[in-house]
């Protein structure tokens, strides 16, 4: 096959999604499969003229066998492609539908994607729960697909050997990555002895100075490093030297963050936002509901302060860990879903 992947530039962005893209990539490659990475230019998800220009210039330029890939955080983009994408049999790769972040341009991007999920001819999800996700928005549930992302099997985290605790998150400075929650929950447990490192790129420079004020105003600032956008290799460091994982999402359309840290049997603290708490094992993690400071705060309290509870979670967590799926085998279930669509 020859297929053409859309994508919001740059394709090296530090996410969940763009890990998962990029992946994709390399396992359809080894596959035999011809991938042309379409870089696009703008402002994402609600385009602005400059996206929407890119999306254009680079659909109209596919080659008559090249099959459109586009991921779903360029979709919006896409809006007056949509007879198009229905005569070429587009496929969408849905992370999570964008309409569903927070902010000012839900209706208008749901608008759009109730329009352009119509017109692609197959669109694939990362979980079952954002497939679930899909109908209010009128996906068809025969024309979507699950190809769940992969994890590489890695070494057992050996933890930062004390003292304290030191905790981990990975995601995103975004307001839907939650960390403002996080940071209000351990606000709440300065008597106890714990840093917390947050990797991730300030996506939202607005909200990362609100995070860094937030920070200061709950006397945090000795305690919380702001690592912004890390290599894969600093980011394994990272999670190597954890002894608790922690994310206080408020969504998530998968939890690739959660289940990288779950193969290196952490354990974890998180709020139940989206598909987050299907992948977690039983016993592994501490659960809040999104948003809840104060139950994540009291849950938190307990494997901050116990590392025998730690060591419990995190034999739970490995053994779940070692269940979840390979990447090697994601590009071939991908292919599949492009077979439905009528490709190959």
């Amino acid at each position: 096959m020859r297929i053409a992947l859309f994508v919001p530039a740059p394709f090296d962005t530090v996410s969940g999604g763009y890990l998962y893209d990029r992946r994709l990539v390399e396992g359809l490659r080894a596959l035999g499969h011809e991938v042309r990475v379409m870089e696009l230019d703008g402002r994402f998800p609600m385009p602005d003229e400059t996206a929407e220009a890119s999306a254009r210039a680079g659909f109209l330029g596919l080659a008559g066998d090249e099959i459109p890939l586009i991921d779903g955080l360029a979709l919006p983009a896409f809006a007056s492609l949509a007879s198009e994408l229905a005569a070429r049999s587009a496929v969408g790769l849905i992370h999570h539908p964008t309409s569903l972040e927070p902010g000012p341009h839900q209706e208008a991007l749901a608008e759009r994607e109730r329009a352009l999920f119509a017109a692609c001819g197959r669109l694939v999800t990362t979980s079952h729960f954002t497939a679930r996700c899909m109908a209010p928005l009128g996906a068809e549930p025969s024309r979507i697909g699950v190809v769940e992302p992969g994890t590489d099997p890695a070494p057992r985290a050996s933890g930062s050997g004390g003292p304290g605790a030191r905790i981990l998150s990975v995601g995103s400075i975004i307001p839907r990555k939650g960390h403002d929650v996080l940071l209000r929950a351990l606000g709440r447990l300065t008597d106890l002895d714990w840093t917390l490192r947050i990797a991730g790129p300030p996506a939202d420079p607005v909200h990362a100075e609100g995070l860094a004020a937030l920070a200061e105003e709950l006397g945090l600032t000795s305690r919380v490093t702001f690592l912004g956008s890390v290599t894969q290799s600093e980011l394994d460091r990272e999670y190597a030297a954890a002894d608790l994982f922690a994310l206080a999402t408020h969504f998530e359309g998968f939890g690739m963050a959660a289940a990288e840290a779950q193969a290196r049997g952490l354990p974890m603290a998180l709020c139940t936002g989206g598909a987050i708490a299907d992948l977690v094992g039983r016993g592994a993690a501490i659960l809040a509901a999104p948003g809840d400071a104060n139950s994540l705060s009291r849950g938190m309290r307990r494997p901050i302060y116990d590392p025998a509870l730690r060591a419990a979670m995190a034999e739970a967590s490995w053994a779940a860990g070692q269940s979840l799926p390979r990447w090697e085998d994601r590009a071939a279930r991908f292919v599949t879903e492009l077979e439905a669509a009528g490709h190959g």
